[in-house]
């Protein structure tokens, strides 16, 4: 008798599968990352908003890495990597960024263990948060560091003075998909060294690529009007519509979206039966 025979009483999902053939694997980080970001969306205002800030002064230390490496060398690749700094600050510090937001709440709320308005507050106060740190933060390092002032002007005119073009809003959707990549690559692993390389290897494709990330080159915008770059928060103001538009797309159209079909099933069975699922 084969085995398909022998479980032919055995209660199967909705694609037909048996326990045996399930992904056991996938299915319990998906189920790590229901548990570990249900907390997040339960969060006061207040705890928001500090999470928040020290997430845009933490990406504020990083932009000021990138500059003096970019100063130092001349080369925007290396300046990348010294970047990084900021994604494993934000690691280490359990902050959050606005656009790391985009898998793991949403699919809090797929499964049902928080609403549609706390994933509203949560964004935007993350964002805001990120805003204020990240301005006061930038303030701060070009009138701390004036060598690096000119560098903060010409990165900022970058994205300040670019064009809404097919090809800026790309950068923008590959910089939402590789952060929401670097969210999922974090949650698949509870190997800390794996998580800090994934932040370095994510830091030199957004940073040293000069993708289109809405808080991160925010904060080289604001470097370069604390510095008296010719631009202003007029131009600021479009880029940010621009590139949040791209990395939503990005992050929420390719990766979530990706990534809830991948886990379907899994995802099916909290929306059920809300709770733990490890024994299911």
């Amino acid at each position: 008798m084969s085995a398909e025979d022998d479980t032919t009483a055995v209660e199967r999902d909705s694609q037909g599968r048996h326990d045996a053939i399930r992904e056991h694997e996938v299915e319990r980080t998906f189920d790590q990352v229901v548990e570990k970001g249900r907390p997040r969306l339960y969060r006061t205002p207040v705890e928001l908003l500090a999470s928040g800030t020290i997430a845009g002064v933490e990406i504020a230390l990083g932009v000021l890495a990138f500059l003096s490496v970019e100063q130092a060398t001349g080369s925007k690749l290396l300046a990348g990597l010294a970047f990084s700094i900021g994604f494993i600050a934000l690691l280490l510090g359990n902050s959050e960024l606005f656009t790391e937001g985009f898998l793991v709440p949403v699919v809090v709320v797929a499964a049902k263990e928080a609403t549609y308005g706390q994933l509203v507050r949560f964004w935007a106060l993350t964002l805001l948060g990120n805003l204020v740190g990240g301005w006061v933060t930038m303030w701060a390092v070009v009138t701390a560091f004036p060598a690096i002032r000119s560098g903060a002007v010409r990165n900022g005119a970058t994205f300040a003075t670019s064009s809404l073009t097919l090809s800026t809003f790309l950068l923008a959707v590959l910089a939402g998909v590789a952060m929401t990549l670097l969210t999922r690559m974090r949650n698949g692993t509870d190997n800390d060294v794996a998580k800090v390389v994934a932040s370095v290897a994510v830091a030199f494709l957004v940073a040293g690529l000069s993708m289109y990330h809405s808080v991160l080159d925010t904060l080289f915008i604001f470097g370069g009007i604390h510095a008296g770059g010719g631009y202003g928060y007029g131009n600021w103001i479009v880029f940010f519509a621009w590139s949040v538009a791209g990395n939503v797309v990005g992050g929420l159209g390719v990766t979530t979206a990706l990534r809830l079909l991948r886990s379907s099933e899994r995802l099916q069975e909290w929306r059920t039966h809300p709770g733990p699922h490890h024994d299911t």
